[in-house]
């Protein structure tokens, strides 16, 4: 995708590179789903939403382990919020920041499955609303759905700039993804075939 996203709206903007990039992967969403991911990409691009506001004022991430052991205490009401905000950090934080949660204590398979198996909690709460498919979808594609966040976060750091490219680049060399692959490639980047690096 080409231009600026100033040109777009946010939520236009992100339509269209998720449906660019599901494309390409191959990955088959119901539009009402696509219509979730949209809203979410959209709202998460504000990081107050991401975060939480502590009482002194500061924001931090909150545990999943303390989100999920939260809902399990919850009232249904409270409970399906609870589990759907679990489920949405757990994609967005998987999709956008897997490079810098491979280092960390706890990797992306604990926030895809944590995240996987929040949303299956959602859909089986709220068997009666037209969101329930889209609950079962994203986790019964959780892994699929992490995949294409990770490539639009990807293209989005190459539009960004040098440094951004410079990062996806690092990254590929580190993991040898064949996603980051084809976003340099698709930037006008050659990379050098998987396992060598500069002498």
């Amino acid at each position: 995708m080409s231009g600026l996203v100033a040109s777009l709206s946010l939520k236009e903007f992100f339509k269209s590179l998720l449906g660019e990039v599901t494309g390409r992967q191959r990955v088959e969403l119901a539009e009402v789903t696509e219509f979730y991911l949209v809203n979410l990409l959209s709202e998460f691009a504000v990081t107050d939403k991401l975060f939480t506001r502590e009482e002194d004022g500061r924001k931090d991430h909150e545990p999943l382990a303390i989100l999920y052991h939260q809902a399990l205490q919850q009232e249904r009401t409270e409970r399906i919020r609870t589990l759907r905000r679990l489920g949405d950090v757990s994609l967005y934080t998987a999709g956008f920041f897997s490079g810098a949660l491979q280092g960390g204590a706890v990797g992306p398979d604990y926030y895809i499955q944590m995240g996987g198996t929040a949303y299956g909690h959602v859909a089986e709460l709220t068997p009666a609303t037209g969101f329930a498919q889209v609950y079962r979808e994203l986790c019964e594609k959780f892994r699929r759905v992490v995949e294409v966040l990770e490539e639009i976060a990807a293209r989005g750091m190459v539009q960004a700039g040098p440094s951004g490219a410079l990062k996806v680049y690092e990254a590929w060399v580190r993991s040898g993804n064949d996603r980051l692959e084809r976003v340099l490639l698709d930037a006008g980047m050659m990379p050098r075939p998987k396992g060598q690096l500069a002498n």
